[in-house]
């Protein structure tokens, strides 16, 4: 990454001062210009005296009130044009310290330092803010801050790989840690290993820097590294990786290097990777992949004629790749490739650093959503407060973690309330509420810019005054205040809905909403028959019916979803799987709610319109699009149960930023002129499918897969936790010989790119077998027309199983 933008804006420092208060020491390199009192109350919470340490987030250029003005600020044009496009949010990571001293009136001294920056994954400055924060408590000079803002400034990011968004898709939804680990191989390979490198000398005094170009928002920061790349002065193995595209497999799999003796079935050419290093580490570190190390440990090496393929993905031809091997290339395979792996040298004290590298905005800090669903799980929550259709789409069932999401996305005033909590757990279950109603930070948008991690009561007025604010606070005066619309207390797990809702935001229930079916005419809920049960269950014998909107369905999606999520973490799933689980959720949302809007408006601006598959006589068949549903019933259902709260999230900016979105997503994917998705759900989902359509979706897709950026964007629909490639190898057992070389067409191009070849590695040996075989056999063919007794395309190759050939096993002899 380019060191013409700094990694730290600001270095603050705030004590409390018993007569004072809180009082705002130091700012360095300048003065931010804003309210010192606010920044001095911000950095030092309620009862910060009561506890050793305490860390706390907070946003700053996110509101008028909370904007900066530092006198310097505007030197730079790249800065200025960022400012003017009002993308210059900035992030404060905050520790708190207190330590008893009997010689203060107090008995104690409490200080707090704070690094500003531009980059969202702000915990990755967690180790030397301890650091510095100590020297600072012996030594409270400016000094130290010079020396911090220095140390984090000279951190190397030049080698720091930028994503596009479907490669963090695809690093993100998966746990190997060899995960695109030929993206970064450069990177390690010319930067130290923290653990082994050298200690630095610190250079004296503080370097001259142009502070106005840290206010460079995160994003803004990538599209100047992004400018410099195509310069040609940035350093980055992205290219060496992506070019695998250019070097196609010559030929197909050979059987003779696969083994059916219940070891391991490869897809690649595994003589690459040895070559790097990789196979013995890489490989040993993810499970998936342990039918690699298998494989190099008996020294058994492919006779695959694609060795180019492999070999040249994971690092430059010729002797380039070669000099790489050795220890540096041991010492990338053994490192976790989710992280670009940096250091900070600090008081002659070397920090290593791990970067998240599938960050996305809308995702700050260290919140997590394992932790938002156990504090709120239905078993230990109290739920009080009126229903609200815009809040409980499943009446007084809705599960507590549903009802925060819903308030999220219809732009309701929510906080998160912690008496006696650690301030940084307050700001925690706020960074998780915003990664939840974003979708992991994937999909929807706006909530970082309503969100305030920590709140306190000095400008309270100014923070409640912002639409659908979220925030963290520990003072329990801000319950009986009622200025809000969900309270959600961590301390006691209860969540409670203000008694004026109704009045602050009026709505009805879905049952006197329009109910829509796919003829596009209105019906009333009530007269879909069966439909009835999607807010009604039946009253026990001898009661009164109830209400549709104090009813429910124990067994609707969103509590089936939730059920699930909760057994995920008793599991000891991962926060990535959940994460993507959440990812799925809202994106199948944003999906019905287009089909809603179809229904109600007559067209969508947020998806791809509904449409079926098409084959008339006389022209060309075309594929379905939209939202797909198993039934009409269940997209009745569904519609009707999410209704009230598509009509809410429709008025808010969440919804406008959404609509920009799409709108940029259809006219820069790489994949262009269907609905990807959609012909995914149907190889997933669907109860039955015409061979036309089975041949035409996989001819398509295999049509539009070309290069690397067209490779990511499929896989990124093909997450591990929805069986990876699995849909699509189902085109290999097909009754249509077509059908199965289109598959194996399509897989070609697959292993043709080392992702690929990760992905084509997750299938089991069957599917494995079933592809290597195929393609053999068909490059065979290409080679000897002669060579098959059969042709290829009678009607009796047409409906023979793929796997009926005894001699295409192995078995015939």
């Amino acid at each position: 990454m380019s060191q013409d933008v700094q990694h730290c804006s600001f270095v603050l420092v705030a004590d409390f001062d018993i007569d004072r208060g809180a009082q705002l020491a130091y700012q360095f390199p300048q003065p931010l210009g804003t309210d010192e009192g606010l920044l001095a109350n911000l950095m030092l919470p309620d009862g910060a005296e009561r506890q050793p340490i305490d860390w706390t987030v907070f946003f700053l250029n996110q509101t008028p009130f909370n904007t900066i003005k530092p006198v310097l600020a505007l030197d730079n044009d790249e800065t200025r044009n960022a400012v003017e496009e009002g993308s210059s949010m900035l992030y404060g990571i905050n520790l708190v310290r207190t330590k008893l001293d009997k010689t203060v009136r107090r008995g104690a001294i409490v200080k707090a330092m704070a690094i500003v920056t531009r980059y969202p994954f702000v915990q990755i400055f967690k180790p030397v803010l301890l650091l510095a924060l100590d020297d600072y408590f012996m030594n409270p000079s400016q000094d130290c801050l010079a020396r911090l803002f220095d140390a984090v400034n000279a951190m190397d990011f030049s080698n720091m790989p930028v994503l596009t968004r479907y490669e963090k898709l695809i690093m993100r939804n998966t746990e190997r840690q060899d995960i695109m680990i030929g993206r970064t191989f450069d990177d390690y390979a010319a930067y130290p290993d923290p653990g082994t490198a050298t200690q630095q000398t610190v250079r004296p005094g503080h370097r001259s820097t142009n502070s106005g170009d840290s206010r460079v928002s995160f994003e803004d920061g990538l599209q100047i590294r992004n400018k410099k790349d195509r310069d040609g002065t940035a350093r980055n193995g992205g290219e060496s990786y992506k070019s695998a595209s250019a070097i196609r497999s010559p030929t197909s799999p050979s059987e003779a290097s696969f083994s059916l003796d219940g070891s391991a079935v490869w897809v690649g050419d595994e003589s690459g990777l040895d070559q790097m290093g990789f196979v013995a580490t890489a490989s040993a570190a993810s499970a998936s992949s342990s039918s690699v190390s298998s494989i190099a440990g008996r020294g058994r090496r492919s006779t695959d004629a694609s060795s180019s393929s492999s070999h040249g993905a994971y690092g430059r031809s010729g002797e380039g790749a070669q000099s790489l091997a050795g220890a540096s290339a041991a010492s990338a395979a053994l490192k976790d490739s989710h992280f670009y792996h940096t250091a900070i040298n600090y008081n002659e004290h070397l920090l290593p650093v791990k970067v998240p590298l599938s960050t996305f905005p809308e995702e700050v800090g260290e919140g997590s959503l394992t932790m938002l669903c156990t504090t709120f799980s239905p078993a230990i929550t109290t739920m009080s407060g009126p229903l609200h259709p815009h809040l409980h789409t499943n009446g007084a069932l809705t599960p507590p973690i549903i009802v925060l999401f819903n308030a999220l996305i219809t732009g309701k005033r929510i906080i998160f309330l912690g008496h006696h909590k650690l301030a940084e757990n307050v700001s925690n279950h706020v960074l998780a509420a915003c990664a939840l109603g974003s979708g992991g930070g994937v999909v929807l948008r706006g909530f970082i810019k309503r969100a305030f991690p920590y709140a306190t009561l000095i400008n309270r007025e100014e923070w409640e005054n912002i639409p659908g604010y979220i925030a963290g606070v520990t003072n329990p005066i801000f319950e009986t205040a009622g200025s809000w619309d969900l309270l959600c207390d961590i301390g006691t797990n209860r969540m409670v809905v203000s008694k004026d809702i109704h009045l602050n935001h009026p709505a009805s229930w879905s049952n006197s909403n329009p109910l829509m079916v796919r003829t596009g005419t209105l019906k009333a809920e009530g007269s879909i028959g069966s439909e009835e049960d999607a807010v009604r269950v039946q009253p026990k014998e001898g009661t009164s019916v109830q209400k549709p909107e104090l009813a429910g369905r124990p067994d609707s999606a969103d509590n089936v979803f939730v059920e699930d999520i909760l057994s995920a973490i008793a599991s000891h799933y991962s926060e990535a799987h959940v994460r993507a689980k959440f990812t799925e959720y809202v994106m199948r949302f944003v999906r019905i709610a287009a089909r809603y809007e179809e229904d109600v408006l007559g067209s969508t601006s947020i998806a791809w319109p509904t449409a079926p598959y098409t084959e008339r006589p006389g022209e060309k068949p075309r594929l379905g699009s939209g939202a797909y549903f198993v039934d009409e019933a269940t997209c009745a259902r569904d519609l009707a149960v999410n209704a009230s709260r598509i009509e809410a999230w429709r008025r808010t900016d969440c919804y406008k930023l959404f609509q920009a979105d799409w709108k940029h997503v259809v006219a820069t994917n790489p994949i262009q002129g269907f609905d990807l998705p959609h012909q995914l759900s149907r190889l997933r989902f669907a109860k039955s499918m015409s061979d036309g359509e089975a041949e035409l979706i996989f001819r398509t897709i295999s049509e539009n897969l070309h290069s690397y950026d067209q490779v990511t964007e499929l896989l990124a629909w093909l997450p591990p936790h929805l069986h990876g490639l699995q849909p699509l190898s189902f085109g290999l057992f097909h009754q249509h010989e077509t059908v199965r070389e289109l598959t194996v067409d399509l897989f070609n191009e697959l292993r043709a790119h080392p992702i690929g070849v990760q992905f084509l590695q997750a299938l089991n040996h069957f599917q494995r077998y079933a592809y290597v075989r195929q393609a053999h056999t068909k490059e065979q063919r290409l080679r000897d027309a002669n060579s098959l007794s059969i042709p290829p395309h009678t009607a009796f190759m047409a409906r023979t199983p793929s796997n009926r050939s005894e001699s295409s096993l192995g078995g015939g002899g």
